[in-house]
């Protein structure tokens, strides 16, 4: 199966109001350009600087999206252009997305990553951690970010019945927290492997790689 099939099968396959994030990591800027061909244009890298780079020989209609894990200091590469930050999982990288922003007197969508495996591998905060951050001063005085949705990653395991568990259990916090802040618009969660779970359990934003670009190469 081509890249443009195996979109079409997925976009096919998702209710309308569920965003698509192509996972492009690894994957070589012909196999992107043929997902861009395809329509595709929203794009998830999990390292900075390979987005910052894949960003530079692409078009510029592309929303690029960061996934993965974040590290501070890597986050003034990327402040210019990046569309969506998925992983915001503390307070002091959420000041310093801001303080990059505001260089470049923008304003950075952001998702706080909640916890919800059992695996110690797994980045996040807890719910109540997110929610006494939206209640604190602090946060309330970042101007250049705007947090619209929760992110979450599930146990890699085969059991379904625990990562339904932990998509629930994510749902539930979102719906608890737009209480508190009603800018939550999205619940980014599921991925090639359980994007269907994760939409059944209330998922509006999957983030899918190997079903669309196949096996990835991590030499």
């Amino acid at each position: 199966m081509s890249i443009k099939n195996n979109l079409q099968n997925i976009i096919s396959s998702i209710p309308e109001h569920v965003t698509l994030v192509a996972v492009s990591k690894t994957k070589p800027i012909s196999d992107l350009m043929e997902a861009y061909n395809a329509g595709q244009r929203i794009f998830g890298e999990n390292k900075i600087q390979e987005m910052a780079d894949k960003h530079e020989q692409m078009p510029k209609d592309i929303q690029w999206h960061m996934i993965g894990h974040v590290q501070r200091n890597k986050v003034k590469y990327m402040a210019e252009f990046v569309s969506l930050i998925h992983g915001v999982d503390s307070f002091k990288l959420l000041k310093e997305i801001n303080k990059q922003a505001k260089k470049h007197d923008r304003v950075i969508d952001c998702l706080f990553q909640i916890k919800i495996a059992d695996e110690d591998s797994k980045f996040g905060m807890s719910a109540n951690d997110a929610s006494a951050l939206f209640q604190s001063d602090e946060f309330s005085e970042l101007k250049n970010i705007k947090i619209v949705g929760l992110m979450g990653m599930a146990t890699f395991t085969d059991d379904m019945t625990q990562v339904e568990n932990e998509f629930k259990f994510l749902k539930t916090t979102f719906d608890q927290l737009k209480t508190q802040n009603s800018e939550l618009k999205i619940l980014s969660m599921g991925m090639s492997g359980d994007y269907k779970l994760a939409i059944k359990c209330g998922s509006t934003m999957i983030r899918v790689g190997s079903s669309i670009f196949g096996a990835r190469n991590y030499q």
